[in-house]
């Protein structure tokens, strides 16, 4: 009986089935189009420039207000000209990195007027066509039978604000 269990164990072993898959996390169609290049998978985005972060699934910003960690779909009206597109962006990947905010704030404080990160929607990398506002959306294979006029580029601002066509 223990060879039948050791040729059965051997056998799921050299088939595969008995093997650990590796479960892929890829959020890149979540992704904002300010958001850096380079990732599959985002959970939050540090701002050190305003010491706030952005929760990619949910798509929110939490930010301190009279010292209680707070989130919104945009950032607080203190920051009228923030530019998300210039900031420098810091990925985390553990969960409500803000409460461990002091050692955020400490260790990527380096990087508070960073500029020139390429960002998500100048990349011509078609693994980001899939998100809705990248300029090259319409080309996204999953885009076939859709409106054309869906994958045009239109500018936010800070606040997800549209600003209207061409402005960079």
């Amino acid at each position: 009986m223990k060879t039948i269990a050791f040729l059965f164990v051997l056998f799921l072993g050299l088939s595969g089935i008995g093997q650990a898959q590796a479960v892929l996390n890829v959020n890149i169609g979540l992704q904002p189009v300010w958001g850096p290049v380079g990732y599959d998978h985002v959970d939050y985005y540090y701002l050190p420039d305003v010491e706030a972060y952005y929760y990619v699934p949910e798509h929110r910003f939490y930010y301190q207000e009279g010292g209680v960690w707070v989130n919104g779909p945009a950032l607080p009206g203190r920051y009228p000209n923030f530019d998300l597109f210039r900031a420098h962006k810091i990925v985390i990947n553990e969960p409500t990195p803000y409460l461990r905010h002091a050692v955020y704030r400490d260790k990527y404080s380096s990087f508070r007027g960073h500029q020139g990160q390429p960002v998500i929607r100048d990349s011509h990398d078609s693994r980001y066509w899939e998100i809705k506002e990248h300029p090259e959306h319409g080309k996204w294979k999953g885009n076939e039978g859709k409106h054309k006029g869906e994958g045009k580029h239109e500018d936010h601002d800070n606040n997800g604000e549209h600003r209207g066509e061409g402005h960079h």
